[in-house]
């Protein structure tokens, strides 16, 4: 091998090791432009595409100096990254350099090459870590490693999902296996009534910060490898509890063993919550304190963030298997097996019961949170039970209103006009209001001439996906027909299940085709997602959807795309011109695919909940239902369709379709710009961040002992 090859080799291998890559087009673009075709085979992943791509077109690389100056400036680029001491935290907070933030979840959405996530849970995770990166905080994310993750969607020719699992090869993606101080693998010990068993730690690099993913697949026990290191959210109850036994108590477990202390416990929804009990039996264990003593420490500096207002999405388990699970965790805290099923319960007393993973959170942390103003509604009516009980919690539900890492989902060609516009430096400015008011100032036509480009970008992809599901059916399959790039383009990309209502314009199929099949005022719809595989309702939305799109006159106009990623959601956020999202308020905890559009010159049309109650004028997006609730769902669901259609219909259409002598649609990118203005500060992960750091951590890290801090709500 040359010099010049083993050097580019050596120097494309450093910003591979680190997922820095992710949301940087500056790193994206050298592997790129080596072999297009290859880096869309292997899902852009740079660490699977150095072991495949050929040397001949490294070699070519090589030897061109403009590639070798980029490839030299974004390695010094990423250094200098990783270096820098001068950013957000160091100068707002200091206190958490010595004893980081721990960001417990059960799925980390980082890129679409690491499949540990399945949905919004994990992409809000994965965003949470690359804010804390870009501003400095210190934090491990903690989470499993699953072997086959969630699952790869394919839609057969009736429509029907099959869910298709796939052996993760760990050589090929960005995780470096954790070492002790001897150089050999490290690993943790978990025990459970019936046994104990091996954890081997695998770490991610995400820029600044860190993930630690906990890895059973070397355990000898086969019941063991099925529980932790296949599949994300597969199994049964036991299968579950297991899992979460791994994420909370060993993921603190492990921390420790890496000479971690956190001072800020962040549980991201309540499969972590056992990480509470783990963090209680240390602190007595190493400070000699009862129960009572320790728990009010480790309270005082741990925050929890409720997702799901859906009573079902709450894990609760039947007291046997908490018996059999934590055993020997119960002993170490040294309480009765009354006193920790206490714990769990709304009524502590109740033997008939079961063990809530929220309700455990809810009692022992000190701050807690919903994802929107609306939810911490939602929720706290969901929870009051709690208040009325005989032994309250200490903490009311308060809110921090997600929001999404703008260069994870920014198209390059939207991020260089708010660099010509707003500022060089408008991603460092990007929480103040005042940054974007400059976006009024800016030329409908430059703006409408990027969207332009973006939706023949998405009509491309789609082709790609409609002919890779057209060679994997067979001949004579219809998987759908190509986009109209001048068509109005709705996109409703969300997991498939009942409350989300992806079929709600099909209420009045008659009235949608009339809708899609106006020659003057074409319209399209995408659709893309995928069902729980144990939610048979989920899979026949999805099923039902696809038999609409075979008719003929909804044939080119509705396009269904299988196995929905975060590949496919940023081509789909950046490409629409509508992102439709119809969840049956108030039932939707936030909904941040909404917010990526935003970002993307994508106007929103959506039901008033989750972000979208608090964050619509009426000028900056459509909004339907007239923020109305009904205790008869079926009316519920009736009232919305109609009032969707109307606005579609006498707003969404005249405005998009109204043209200037320039072709540009005025009244539509007015809207565009009114979003941004009123949106973009707001509703982005760095402003999340920035409010848990100084809402909850900098409280929760610096906490005096003998007092819980007052609630951030």
């Amino acid at each position: 091998m040359t010099e010049p090859l083993t050097h580019t080799r050596e120097r494309l291998a450093e910003l591979a090791a680190n997922l820095r890559w992710a949301w940087s087009v500056e790193f994206d673009v050298l592997f790129r432009d080596l072999d297009l075709d290859l880096w869309r085979e292997v899902n852009h992943n740079p660490t699977a595409f150095l072991a495949e791509v050929k040397e001949e077109k490294i070699e070519a690389r090589a030897a061109d100096p403009t590639y070798h100056l980029r490839l030299e400036r974004a390695c010094l680029s990423l250094r200098a990254y990783l270096q820098d001491e001068r950013h957000w935290a160091s100068r707002n907070a200091p206190g958490l350099g010595a004893r980081p933030v721990a960001y417990f979840s059960a799925e980390f959405g980082l890129h679409e090459s690491l499949p540990v996530y399945s949905g919004g849970l994990g992409i809000l995770a994965g965003d949470h870590l690359k804010s804390c990166s870009d501003l400095g905080v210190p934090i491990w994310g903690v989470s499993i490693l699953y072997r086959q993750g969630y699952f790869t969607q394919h839609i057969n020719a009736l429509g029907q999902q099959e869910e298709v699992y796939t052996e993760l090869d760990l050589r090929r993606v960005a995780l470096q296996p954790v070492r002790d101080a001897a150089g050999e693998r490290a690993s943790i010990q978990v025990q459970t009534h019936l046994g104990s068993f091996s954890i081997d730690l695998w770490e991610a690099r995400v820029g600044r910060a860190h993930l630690l993913l906990l890895d059973g697949s070397r355990d000898p026990s086969a019941t063991h490898r099925e529980a932790f290191t296949l599949r994300l959210y597969g199994g049964d109850l036991r299968t579950r509890i297991l899992q979460e036994l791994i994420l909370g108590a060993g993921g603190y477990r492990a921390l420790l063993s890496l000479g971690l202390r956190p001072g800020v416990l962040h549980l991201n929804e309540g499969h972590s919550a056992f990480a509470i009990l783990e963090a209680i039996a240390q602190t007595m264990e190493e400070e000699g304190l009862h129960f009572e003593a320790a728990s009010q420490r480790v309270r005082a500096r741990t925050i929890f963030t409720t997702h799901t207002p859906l009573p079902a999405g709450h894990d609760r388990f039947p007291p046997e298997l908490i018996d059999e699970c934590l055993a020997p965790l119960r002993q170490r805290l040294g309480l009765s097996r009354e006193d920790l099923l206490g714990l769990g319960r709304v009524q502590a007393h109740d033997a008939h019961e079961p063990f809530c993973m929220t309700v455990l959170a809810l009692r022992l942390a000190s701050r807690a949170n919903a994802v929107s103003a609306m939810h911490a509604h939602t929720s706290r009516a969901m929870w009051r039970v709690l208040w009325s009980a005989p032994s309250p919690p200490r903490t009311r539900i308060g809110h921090v209103t997600n929001g999404v890492h703008v260069p994870t989902w920014i198209a390059p060609e939207m991020a260089r006009f708010f660099e010509r516009h707003l500022a060089d430096d408008w991603r460092a400015r990007l929480c103040r209001p005042e940054t974007w008011e400059k976006i009024y100032l800016t030329d409908p036509i430059e703006l409408w001439d990027i969207k332009s480009l973006l939706k023949k970008r998405l009509a491309g992809f789609v082709e790609r996906r409609l002919q890779a599901r057209r060679q994997r059916l067979g001949a004579g399959a219809d998987p759908g027909a190509a986009l109209n790039p001048g068509a109005l383009t709705i996109g409703l990309a969300r997991r498939f299940v009942e409350y989300k209502r992806a079929n709600l314009l099909f209420a009045e199929p008659d009235r949608l085709a009339r809708l899609l099949s106006d020659p003057a005022r074409p319209v399209q719809i995408i659709f893309a997602g995928k069902a729980h595989p144990h939610d048979d309702s989920g899979k026949e939305i999805l099923r039902a959807v696809c038999e609409y799109s075979r008719e003929e006159r909804f044939r080119g106009r509705i396009v269904v795309l299988e196995d929905h990623d975060m590949n496919m959601a940023r081509h789909l956020v950046q490409g629409c011109d509508l992102w439709l999202n119809a969840p049956r308020r108030p039932l939707e905890a936030c909904g941040t695919s909404g917010q990526k559009a935003v970002f993307n010159a994508t106007l929103n049309c959506s039901t008033l909940d989750g972000w979208w109650a608090e964050a619509h004028d009426g000028a900056n997006g459509y909004a339907f239902g007239d923020g109305l609730t009904h205790t008869d769902t079926g009316l519920q669901d009736k009232r919305d369709a109609v009032d969707l259609f109307r606005v579609l219909e006498g707003q969404a259409l005249p405005e998009f379709f109204e043209r200037s002598a320039e072709g540009v649609p005025m009244r539509w990118i007015a809207r565009i710009k009114r979003a941004l203005a009123s949106l973009a500060w707001r509703y982005n992960s760095d402003r999340m961040v920035m409010d848990y750091v100084t809402r909850c951590y900098l409280g929760a890290a610096g906490a005096q002992t003998s007092e819980i801090p007052p609630d951030a709500g």
